[in-house]
């Protein structure tokens, strides 16, 4: 059995370097044609690769992924998922981790910037006046029953239940 996988593995090696090997004489006769780039660890070379670069890694994996995903390498199927859903990208993260943190303590710090300026212009704010006190309000609404103001549903109306001038 061990025998098997190793001869297994030995012309699956073998089948990689004649394509490579054949597909490199061929892209020496044609100059438009691109140079395979290894797919092992494309984790790592994945920022270093020009644009071109990395749109030839993906066509190579567009044709290794259209062959039986049993006979694909371990390096292959990683290369396939990282470039389809690795950080790269529109998926490239915004902050580098722990930088969430940073982030609370400085809206924290500027939410308490904003408290302490609201106290501050609130001691130095004049007095209510004091048409806001609960007597006035009353007086108020005294005033308006003896004008009869808005007879027909409002204070000088009959069975009137409201609150009238009277703010909590």
């Amino acid at each position: 059995m061990q025998a098997l996988r190793v001869a297994r593995t030995h012309r699956l090696a073998l089948r990689r370097l004649t394509t490579a090997a054949s597909s490199a004489s061929s892209t020496s006769t044609s100059p438009n044609a691109p140079l395979l780039i290894p797919l092992s660890n494309v984790e790592a070379q994945w920022e270093k690769l020009s644009k071109s670069d990395q749109a030839t890694v993906q066509r190579q994996l567009e044709d290794v992924q259209k062959k039986d995903w049993k006979s694909l390498s371990l390096d292959e199927k990683k290369a396939a998922y990282y470039v389809a859903f690795g950080p790269h990208g529109p998926r490239t993260p915004v902050s580098p981790p722990g930088e969430g943190l940073k982030i609370f303590l400085y809206t924290m710090a500027l939410v308490g910037v904003a408290g302490l300026i609201t106290i501050g212009v609130r001691s130095r704010a004049p007095p209510p006046p004091k048409t806001l006190s609960r007597e006035w309000q009353e007086a108020s609404n005294e005033r308006a029953r003896e004008q009869k103001l808005d007879p027909i549903t409002g204070i000088a109306s009959e069975g009137y239940t409201g609150k009238g001038f009277v703010q909590d």
